[in-house]
């Protein structure tokens, strides 16, 4: 299908030919992002970072096992929460409106798929290039953490590596809808930055300036923090560790006195929208919108 012919949902394509045909996409998205110098930046930082977390979290010879593991733990989720939605943001961002701008795009078009099987292997291809990049980053860390205090808190560090991977998809599907209602690559550029510094600073900060101000009830200032993934990863991962709740906060306190076991499921709920509805939005506007 070309660029300018009307976006059709489907190919009359069997599924297989389908699924193929999205595979296909994404490896080339995979292997364009692996020839990238900002993959190969973002995976060595980060990788580099988290090793160097955690060799320094706490040193193995003052003290080791679980309270080791915990003081890395949440050195390595405070790194997460800022690396990873900026890795996301910032690529996702760059993935359609960069190459509508060289001419990849319309060249992608002009073969037999249609925009559907373009966007879903675009984000395929993209997401799993950023998954090897964090999960080369949490191995690294996962290793080193091993070497120093043992494997007893291997299942915890499974989970917030599972939590990590959550975050990271909403952030690439955030930065797709960014990259969709850009009209420039330095606009989405610029706009996924900008929605990092809301998302990763901006919140968090303005949250606790709101709360005091207004006298936020607990249960508003926890539905205030699940809404923003970042937050959401944040209070989810450090559940997973934490002996006590009061780590938390007041919010983290009262979701864990109301919903107990649930709690988790909860937040992960909230990261499940926050890839679901950037991308339907973003799909919705790429398959409609012949201008990208």
């Amino acid at each position: 299908m070309t660029a300018g012919a009307a976006p059709d949902v489907w190919l009359d394509l069997p599924e297989k030919a389908q699924r193929r045909t999205i595979l296909a996409i994404a490896r080339k998205e995979l292997d364009d992002a692996v020839r990238s110098r900002w993959f190969w930046m973002w995976t060595v930082s980060f990788a580099g970072l988290a090793a160097v977390l955690a060799m320094t979290a706490l040193p193995a010879s003052r003290i080791a096992g679980a309270a080791s593991y915990g003081r890395t733990a949440a050195s390595l989720v405070t790194l997460t929460q800022i690396i990873v939605p900026l890795m996301g943001l910032t690529l996702g961002a760059q993935t359609i409106a960069f190459q509508r701008e060289n001419g990849a795009l319309r060249f992608l078009l002009s073969h037999p798929v249609n925009r559907t099987e373009s966007f879903w292997g675009l984000y395929a291809g993209k997401a799993a290039a950023l998954t090897a990049a964090s999960f080369a980053g949490f191995g690294t860390a996962g290793v080193v953490t091993a070497l120093r205090s043992g494997g007893g808190e291997a299942g915890s560090f499974v989970r917030i590596t599972l939590l990590a991977w959550a975050l990271l998809l909403a952030m690439v599907a955030v930065g797709m809808l960014i990259s969709t209602l850009a009209h420039r690559a330095p606009s989405a550029l610029g706009s996924a930055v900008f929605t990092w510094l809301a998302l990763v600073f901006l919140g968090d900060l303005g949250l606790m300036g709101t709360a005091v101000a207004t006298r936020l009830s607990v249960p508003m200032l926890f539905f205030s923090t699940i809404v923003n993934p970042v937050e959401a990863f944040r209070l989810a991962a450090l559940a997973t560790f934490a002996s006590s709740f009061d780590i938390l906060g007041p919010a983290g306190t009262y979701a864990a006195d109301a919903l107990g076991a649930a709690l988790v499921p909860v937040i992960v709920s909230s990261l499940l929208a926050w890839i679901l509805v950037p991308l339907a939005v973003a799909w919705f506007r790429f398959t409609r919108h012949q201008d990208l």
